[in-house]
Formats: C-alpha cells, structure tokens, sequence
C-alpha cells in the first residue's frame, strides 16, 4: 500500500481520543524491577482483567470496559512489547512468557480474584495461564475465550506455522505497521461495521511496536491453545457470528474442547467487542454474577 492510501485512512476525531483519556486513562504499573506492564483501567467492584489480540491494544476495550464499569473493576493490558509495556526475552515467546507476565501485574495489582478474559492471541496466554496446575490458576474465577486464536504451535500444524510466520513478517516489511493499519478493518469487522468501529481498529493497529508485533507472531505461530483446555475454572466461548479470521467452526473446536457451547454473537466479526460491545458486556455480566 502507498504512502498515499494510508494517509486516506480516517483517523479518530479528538473527541474519542479525549474520550479514552478521560474514561479509560493509561498508566505504567511496575512488575518485578525495572519491567513495566501499561494498563487501562476504569470502574470498581469484581476484577476483570481483559487481553486483547495480536493486531490491537489495550484501548481496544475501551466501550466495553464503559459498559461494566459499574459493576466492575475492568483492567486491560497491553500485553508485552505493546505501548509501552517492556517486552518479554525470548525473541521467540511462548504462552508461558505471556502468562508470566500476566501473573507478575496481578501481583502487583493485588488482584486474588478475578475473571480472565482472552480474545484472539490474547486466549492463547489467558488458556495457559488457567490451565490446571498453573500459579495463577486458583485466583482465576472465570475465562472468557472470544474468537480464540488457537495457534500454529501443534506438530500437526508445522507446515502452516511456517507459511503463516513468513506471510505475516513479509507483510509487516512490505507496507509496515501504518500500512497493516490501513488494510485490516475489513478483515477484522463485518460489512455492518460502523464507520467508528473501522476507525477504531485502524487506530488500535496503527500503534503497535514493530518489536512486540514480531514477538507475538512467534507466539502465535509457536502457540497450542487446545493443549492448555480445558481450563482448571468455568468457562465460556464466543464468537462474532461473521468472524472469517477465527470463524465459528474453529471456535466450535475450542469450546468442545472445553466441554461447552460455543455462544455466537451476532451481527459480529472477529474484533466483536469493538463491533458489538454490548452483547460482549452481557456476556461478560453474566459471568460476574455467576
């Protein structure tokens, strides 16, 4: 894509951007020594604490998290090499690397009940860190999967692991992180997406690290979300109705794997918490009343 067609792409008006700051505010939490995790947070009551996928970040979360901060305390993160969150060592990352991290910021948060919510690559760190016998398995008292990326990670999987790894680095050296931008809101919403929406997820993708989106490619491509399941706490499994990224019959394949029905949300495509943020928060709702 030129230079040209990425300057096209309609950016966020001020007044959702003042609308974040103000509502869904950014800050630095420290986690063992010198290693910062950013995080959004709004809200107060039962912890929610949300992991979003490899093309986003933490403000991604921002109408849902506005919909359940009366009844919760709903934490976002940006997960390792993203905003400025400090990346983890491995230049070739496991679930494992994420999870640990996602255990040292619940520490430091204090949190010792809580529900995990994972959507895309975000479920292949939350599945590992609630899987049985995890450290953080007993403080975890619910996981939500949303359009689970289940990875590439499988012995089975080799040959599509490599071809996915080379298709995706050889894209982000083509056009760049603005140019990935500009391409993804058809790909990630469906065709009713509001105008908003699109724009959301193009401002969302327009400020990954080039650093950290490589790394998480790694662990995507390196990731077996169905060895992680069924997790050692209750479970639910969604996915938007119109997803063709992690579309509904591999969606169907992790919440069999987990012994329980996969839940479609409709008028949805794969970012459905951007798209339809308030059938994400009933859902998220039922959970904490569960």
């Amino acid at each position: 894509m030129n230079d040209a067609a990425v300057m096209q792409t309609p950016a966020l008006t001020p007044s959702e951007l003042a609308r974040l700051d103000a509502r869904f505010p950014v800050r630095n939490v420290p986690v063992r020594g010198d290693t910062l995790v950013s995080v959004r947070e709004c809200g107060s009551g039962a912890a929610v604490v949300c992991l979003h996928g490899i093309g986003s970040g933490s403000a991604s979360w921002l109408d849902t998290a506005l919909l359940l901060e009366g009844a919760a305390r709903v934490i976002a993160w940006d997960a390792p090499g993203y905003g400025e969150s400090t990346p983890v060592a491995a230049a070739a990352p496991s679930a494992a690397d994420y999870a640990d991290r996602l255990h040292a910021l619940v520490d430091a948060l204090g949190l010792e009940s809580f529900v995990l919510v994972g959507h895309s690559l975000g479920a292949l760190t939350a599945a590992c860190a609630a899987r049985p016998g995890s450290p953080l398995a007993s403080r975890i008292r619910g996981l939500v999967l949303i359009s689970p990326a289940t990875g590439y990670g499988a012995p089975s999987r080799a040959d599509a692991s490599q071809r996915v790894r080379t298709q995706r680095l050889d894209t982000l050296a083509q056009v760049g992180i603005a140019g990935m931008a500009a391409q993804s809101a058809a790909r990630l919403l469906s065709s009713g997406a509001s105008e908003q929406a699109r724009q959301w997820v193009r401002w969302n993708m327009a400020r990954l690290n080039v650093s950290g989106y490589s790394q998480a490619v790694e662990l995507l491509c390196g990731g077996d979300l169905l060895a992680d399941l069924p997790p050692a706490m209750p479970v639910r499994v969604a996915c938007g109705a119109l997803d063709v990224v992690t579309t509904p019959q591999s969606c169907a394949e992790v919440a069999d794997q987990c012994g329980v029905p996969l839940e479609l949300i409709a008028g949805a495509g794969h970012a459905s918490y951007v798209e339809q943020p308030q059938a994400v928060a009933a859902l998220l709702r039922d959970v904490l009343a569960a």
